[in-house]
């Protein structure tokens, strides 16, 4: 469920699933967002085993693993609307916080981890783009089940993934080019490509075409857990003799990152006296990341070992992610009306 949204639409802003609304529809919202966060990483998890068992099946597919990508921005693209980037103006202070801890947060430490592990160079620069990647939208499903503030979730992945064609290539530059060598040109270039036309493409068909991407709302997480799993099926065949010899220090590389990642971000934003909803939102923001990207970047630039990380990310964020926001979620109602930046 890397890059999945809420199961039907994102919610603007005052209108998302925290507003009062029918108890029937609300249990529905919460199924179907349960059903993403356990079958998601279930499938996900197959089509690593199917990638790790039959390799081949892996690489047939192993070159339309930037198509995939594209496929997944544009179903992103598809449900954005324009309210969910009016909380720029409105609450500027906490996107900030938010998109700031998820490109100075995340990627520094990933590089504290690769540092302390003593990653091979392939797998510290791996762990490092994945630090380097947006917010992974499958932050919104988990925000929304952790009770805390969807709509500045929704906002947070939107602008992050739109600086990611800039910030993604420097800040990788600056950190992996440390193990391995970087042509941040042209990475830039294929995350444009990847990543902002096809979520600009996407945005753009939601305003002229609105009530026909309504009708199709429901569908596009689907289309995104296939996109994803198809990407790990490449990523793991390619490197299918390094799992069993790297997976143990892989895993506990990605779970050390992603569960600071969560501490780091909620207080990062409690020290710049952000309220506890919105402290919620960045630590889940800052700790879920886009690895479908990291995964795709990484197998083209550097190897599909590197690719690893995100690939064990793109499973465990998401197990994880269920696990806080049940515990966020039992304390939420004392913070249903702390919005305020």
């Amino acid at each position: 469920m890397n890059d999945s949204r809420t199961p039907s639409s994102s919610p603007a802003p005052g209108h998302g699933p925290s507003a009062p609304k029918d108890p029937a529809a609300q249990k529905r919202e919460d199924r179907s967002a349960r059903i993403a966060v356990t079958v998601f990483p279930a499938l996900i998890l197959a089509f690593a085993a199917l990638g790790f068992f039959v390799p081949a099946a892996g690489q047939s597919i192993a070159s339309y693993v930037p198509i995939f990508l594209g496929v997944i921005m544009f179903g992103m693209g598809l449900t954005l609307t324009i309210p969910d980037f009016t909380l720029v103006v409105r609450r500027p202070l906490p996107v900030l916080i938010g998109v700031v801890a998820q490109y100075l947060v995340m990627p520094l430490l990933a590089l504290g981890v690769a540092k302390l592990l003593q990653l091979s160079p392939e797998l510290a620069a791996g762990l490092i783009l994945v630090g380097c990647a947006p917010g992974g939208t499958s932050s919104n499903v988990i925000t929304y089940l952790a009770k805390a503030d969807t709509a500045l979730s929704v906002t947070m992945t939107s602008i992050s993934t739109l600086l990611a064609p800039l910030l993604t290539p420097l800040i990788a530059l600056w950190l992996a080019g440390t193990y391995l060598p970087i042509e941040a040109g042209p990475m830039a270039l294929d995350i444009v490509k990847m990543v902002l036309i096809p979520v600009i493409a996407g945005l753009v068909i939601r305003l002229l075409f609105s009530r026909f991407v309504d009708l199709i709302l429901p569908a596009l997480p689907w289309v995104s857990v296939a996109g994803i799993s198809l990407v790990v099926l490449a990523v793991v065949s390619g490197s299918a003799d390094k799992v069993v010899e790297a997976g143990a220090v892989v895993l506990l590389a990605v779970v050390l990152h992603n569960g600071l990642g969560y501490l780091v971000g909620y207080w990062f934003a409690r020290a710049l006296r952000q309220p506890v909803r919105a402290a919620r939102t960045a630590s889940i923001e800052v700790g879920m990341q886009s690895s479908g990207l990291a995964a795709t970047l990484a197998a083209t630039y550097f190897s599909p070992v590197a690719a690893l990380p995100a690939a064990v990310f793109s499973i465990w964020h998401n197990l994880s992610g269920a696990m806080l926001a049940m515990f966020y979620r039992r304390s939420a109602d004392k913070h249903m009306n702390d919005v305020g930046a």
